[in-house]
């Protein structure tokens, strides 16, 4: 059957195919995007998780201490994981997870920058760990590891006064006293606890034993430590303006094995009171000693305060121009062509070349050659005469018609030899106004 053609879908020449709304849509979440790669570069967001089985404040597994991060996280500290060097000397406390290969002389410089920044508490590492296989491996999630043993630290260099040993296995539980509390080590096993000179014992093992966590006495001023001590201090120190710095020998006190239990919590908050901290005041995991940190950069500094609110002022701007930008002032303008059509074009293009060139002196001989051509063929002057002899023709037949008229040769000559612009539009004139003279 022959029925009416379907309606043409194609879009006029001419006509915008997105509206308005459609283009700032896709013109702001555009930005969005680009601003928020920039923020996730420059933060390291959503660079992959270092949940790697290790012993740092993202570790997850039984050797870890995320659960500690985000147990001070619920109470009300500022916590944060410093990823930055930079940023290792800031107040608060500083928690330093370090692992047993760690260069003791890199922990020792980390420390000793803090003694009058803020508190510092070190965890000495314990366990050696294996990734789970076989069956273990499809029940176990990420991050979840297999404890081998105890490999103590060798960090020499730091502390070099203290040591740390493996402890005799207790008959019953391995049962641990401090800060007014008491609880049960995880695995009775293997118990670490340490030992050295100027140690002031916060936390024991063994019925009194031995050390589990303390501090060290080293001329400061720390009366909220020496509260809790079990030790007693052999000489207070005087110096106020020092920090603490509390070294935890036994992990399974503070790491996700030991934290599964509620008085291990209760632990854990108690020692970072004892240094001075307050809900509300900073709390920094370190993540450079076990190999997360990074260099800061401009990009960095850019999305960092005090730099942030210039940023922000920046991205506002932008957004004000891309605003008015937007906005256009009347309806658009159609664009003229480049080349338009005609002889009116084509001369107006050619006489701008021209100009452009600054060559206007050029054109006098070629106009008084015209001109000598058109007036003889309107005075029927023979082909091919002579220019000298045409021009004493034009100079005859004006003479006749106006005697007081400036001959042709005379208004010719002055054209050919003008220079300025000003004298050669004069005689083109003059030269015009003769030969309608002579047409008319």
């Amino acid at each position: 059957m022959n029925g009416a053609p379907p309606p043409s879908t194609a879009v006029p020449v001419g006509t915008n195919p997105f509206s308005r709304w459609a283009v700032l849509a896709i013109v702001l979440l555009g930005s969005a995007l680009f601003v928020a790669l920039l923020w996730m570069i420059a933060t390291g967001t959503g660079m992959g998780e270092a949940n790697d089985g290790q012993a740092h404040a993202e570790g997850r597994g039984l050797n870890g201490y995320s659960a500690f991060a985000r147990y001070l996280e619920r109470r009300g500290y500022a916590v944060s994981r410093v990823r930055n060097e930079g940023a290792l000397e800031r107040g608060g406390l500083l928690v330093l997870t370090p692992p047993a290969f760690a260069d003791g002389e890199e922990i020792a410089k980390v420390a000793a920058a803090r003694r009058y920044v803020g508190p510092t508490l070190v965890i000495v590492p314990k366990w050696s760990v294996a990734a789970p296989s076989g069956n273990e491996r499809k029940q176990a999630r990420e991050g979840w590891v297999r404890l081998n043993g105890i490999s103590p630290p060798q960090w020499r260099g730091f502390l070099d006064e203290l040591s740390v040993h493996q402890a005799a296995r207790p008959r019953g539980r391995a049962v641990w006293q401090g800060a007014g509390l008491s609880g049960v080590l995880p695995d009775h096993r293997h118990i670490q606890p340490g030992a050295g000179t100027g140690l002031v014992r916060i936390v024991s093992g063994g019925r009194g034993a031995f050390t589990l966590a303390g501090f060290l006495d080293d001329g400061g001023y720390y009366p909220q430590l020496e509260a809790i001590a079990q030790d007693r201090v052999l000489h207070s120190g005087e110096d106020e303006d020092l920090y603490p710095t509390i070294v935890v020998f036994e992990p399974d006190l503070l790491d996700n094995y030991g934290m599964a239990r509620f008085e291990n919590a209760r632990l854990a908050e108690a020692l970072v009171r004892a240094s001075g901290v307050a809900p509300g005041d900073p709390v920094g995991f370190d993540m450079t000693l076990p190999g997360y940190g990074r260099s800061q950069n401009l990009l960095t500094l850019a999305f960092t305060p005090p730099f942030l609110a210039a940023t922000l002022c920046l991205l506002l701007a932008a957004l004000v121009l891309g605003w008015r930008a937007f906005l256009r002032f009347g309806p658009p303008l159609a664009p003229d062509r480049v080349i338009a059509f005609g002889k009116r074009a084509l001369v107006s293009n050619s006489a701008g070349f021209i100009r452009r060139a600054r060559r206007l002196h050029l054109l006098g001989r070629p106009y008084a050659e015209r001109v000598r051509e058109r007036l003889a063929r309107a005075l029927a002057l023979p082909r091919g005469l002579p220019p000298e002899r045409a021009d004493a023709a034009i100079d005859r037949a004006l003479a006749a018609r106006a005697p007081q008229a400036e001959p042709f040769t005379v208004t010719a000559a002055r054209l050919q030899a003008a220079r300025r612009p000003h004298d050669l539009l004069k005689a083109a004139r003059d030269l015009h106004a003769l030969e309608r003279m002579l047409i008319r």
